[in-house]
């Protein structure tokens, strides 16, 4: 969540001054209905992949756990508790996936890390995403549930962020054949126990630094256990520790029943490409969609889509947090500047996650999750163009 979203928020009425109940209602029963439907006409992992979509829609909105502020922050100010909160949801997402992916199976799934390339494809793809992040307000998870939660602008990303996409799909091809490296996966070359030791060491690095960073221009550490007004389990908000801690639960749960680590935006590629087909612009000649798993997923259900299930399951719990919370009041009053970078924006987000092997969540969260150097190197071209990205929000009229 950007920081004046964020701001706007926690300047909202509370719950009993604003009656979302009936919102409450209507996504309370599409919930039960889609879990009971999931898990009869699919499986039952299917409908508790959509529960757990629920659970990081309803932690990331009560938390206001995102990465594009939390970047901003640090570039910005020097303030880092939520650069740090992250470093802690990767140790413990790591310590956790490492010995899991090394098994190669549980309870009957295989399992697999997220590990891709170390090209220019991720290098121009994370960066394009990181200045897509500042202008359209949100990364991935952060424009799902900022969108399910009610802010109009972040659903302008998101059309944006999906017509990005199968742009993305598009110039797939031509992306595959960059210079680059092998992948690299440090389980796969030194070990479990060392991989898990080398990642926390980085983990250790980052946070010290933006720690120590923080406190030579504040002279202190701000707390990633408090909040800016009084908390609430019901209706938040949530300290962002808490926000961390729960994705990382969210990204176990996904590899233990969809034997992969969470991920969000080939969902967007998809949601596209079958869009592309109602307008007879026919996509299967693409290389990307070529692929006998994309294609199958072209030629099913969206519901058949893990990925889809989980995105939806987000914009649903971050639509109950918000009505909870009393703040689910959508405003379509726009400032044009503002609306042309969400545009600008979600373009480049969807762009630059297809071509870089993933978003913030699949790449930099689920590769480095599977200690993959992949996500390490997504995860410094796209703070880069987050960076940069920041200093052009003024040009839009953002803060």
């Amino acid at each position: 969540m950007n920081t004046e979203t964020r701001a706007q928020a926690l300047q909202q009425p509370t719950l009993p001054e604003r009656d979302n109940r009936s919102t409450i209602a209507v996504a309370s029963l599409i919930s039960l209905i889609l879990i009971i439907y999931l898990s009869t006409s699919y499986s039952w992992r299917q409908g508790a992949l959509f529960f757990v979509g629920l659970i990081a829609g309803v932690s990331l909105y009560h938390a206001a756990f995102g990465f594009t502020a939390a970047w901003r922050e640090v570039v910005s100010n020097g303030r880092s508790s939520g650069l740090r909160a992250q470093m802690i949801m990767l140790g413990i997402t790591v310590v956790i996936f490492t010995p899991l992916i090394g098994m190669g199976e549980f309870g009957g799934i295989g399992l697999r890390g997220s590990v891709a390339p170390l090209s220019l494809a991720v290098i121009c793809g994370a960066f394009i995403f990181g200045i897509g992040m500042q202008l359209g307000g949100g990364c991935a998870s952060g424009t799902l549930f900022t969108a399910g939660g009610g802010n109009v602008r972040m659903v302008v990303t998101l059309a944006a962020f999906i017509c990005g996409s199968v742009i993305g799909t598009w110039h797939w091809s031509l992306w595959q054949d960059v210079p680059g490296f092998e992948p690299i996966a440090l389980s796969k070359s030194f070990g479990v126990i060392p991989a898990i030791l080398i990642s926390l060491a980085l983990f250790s690095v980052v946070w010290f630094a933006a720690a120590t960073n923080e406190r030579r221009r504040h002279k202190e550490v701000k707390s990633y256990w408090k909040t800016e007004s009084g908390q609430s389990w019901l209706h938040g908000p949530w300290p962002v520790i808490i926000g961390a801690l729960a994705l990382a639960g969210v990204n176990v749960a996904t590899l233990l029943l969809a034997g992969r680590p969470w991920g969000v935006t080939s969902a967007f590629a998809l949601w596209g490409g079958k869009i592309a087909g109602l307008m007879s612009i026919d996509v299967t000649g693409w290389e990307y969609w070529q692929r006998p798993g994309s294609l199958a997923s072209l030629n099913q259900s969206v519901l058949a889509d893990v990925t889809s299930v989980m995105n939806i399951g987000i914009m649903l719990g971050a639509l109950s947090a918000a009505s909870l919370a009393g703040k689910f009041a959508p405003s379509f009053k726009l400032p044009r500047r503002s609306l042309l970078a969400a545009v600008i924006g979600g373009l480049l987000l969807g762009y630059g996650a297809r071509i870089a092997y993933g978003c913030n969540i699949g790449a930099y969260f689920g590769g480095i999750s599977s200690t993959s150097l992949h996500g390490w190197l997504w995860f410094v071209a796209a703070f880069i163009g987050s960076s940069l990205g920041t200093r052009m929000r003024p040009y839009f009229g953002m803060r």
